[in-house]
């Protein structure tokens, strides 16, 4: 059992609940009863450690066990699950310059997020797997997607949804079709067969005005809408792909 604080595995371990060590050490947490069993029924990611603490039985024999003092892992525990954590390897994730952009071609729709709270990313990334979006390209400012909170929030879509890291939105081009307060009601706009959704951050919205294509969310008696629910409603009116 680890119990110093200054151990360099702890350290590491601990590292991974910011964006800084999820960078350095392209390892994640994966925290929660449920999830965990979930993913060991189809484990599609290589299990890197598993982490215990004191009367913890280990789930995945086929990794290195971890165990750590009460104390230590609590500190790892950061959603409080009092349960296993498992840490994987995080899944490959492309990364896509301005230049490539101006030539992408999405498959689809699929979806452009700058959203900088984990918790939203999560449940927004839930929300594109449950409306079949093809892939989800993460703005320059956007949280990381495998914090322990935006895991937890997409209930495992982050294991599932491909991801791909983009410029900021100043360099996605003009032919971006934006969700924003004005421009045409979504129920009157006719989808393109392939695009790039662009939804902007609660608050500061796009910080960019140079997208031509602008729709809206009718709403009566409130000014905007939280950027999940927004953007969930703009999902379920896309058009359904073809199988």
């Amino acid at each position: 059992m680890i119990e110093s604080a200054q151990n360099d595995t702890f350290k590491k371990l601990l590292s991974l609940t910011s964006a800084k060590g999820l960078k350095e050490e392209e390892l994640f947490l994966l925290s929660g009863e449920k999830l965990i069993r979930e993913f060991l029924k189809r484990p599609g990611l290589e299990i890197v450690y598993e982490i215990l603490s004191r009367d913890f039985k280990a789930l995945a024999p086929e990794a290195k066990q971890i165990e750590f003092a009460p104390t230590l892992f609590d500190q790892i525990d950061v959603l409080g699950t009092h349960f296993n954590i498992l840490v994987l390897k995080q899944p490959d994730v492309p990364v896509l310059a301005a230049a490539d952009i101006t030539a992408y071609k999405p498959k689809g729709i699929e979806l452009v997020m700058p959203v900088g709270d984990p918790g939203n990313l999560g449940a927004l990334i839930r929300s594109c797997e449950a409306f079949g979006v093809p892939r989800v390209i993460l703005a320059r400012k956007a949280a990381h997607p495998f914090l322990p909170k935006a895991v937890k929030a997409s209930a495992g879509s982050v294991l599932r949804v491909p991801l791909a890291r983009g410029p900021s939105l100043a360099e996605f081009p003009p032919s971006c079709i934006a969700l924003d307060m004005d421009g045409i009601s979504i129920d009157d706009f006719k989808w393109p067969p392939q695009a790039l959704l662009v939804v902007g951050e609660e608050g500061p919205g796009f910080g960019v005005d140079r997208f031509k294509t602008r729709i809206r969310i009718p709403t009566t008696g409130v000014e905007s809408l939280n950027v999940v629910v927004a953007a969930s409603i703009a999902l379920s009116r896309l058009p359904k792909r073809a199988t």
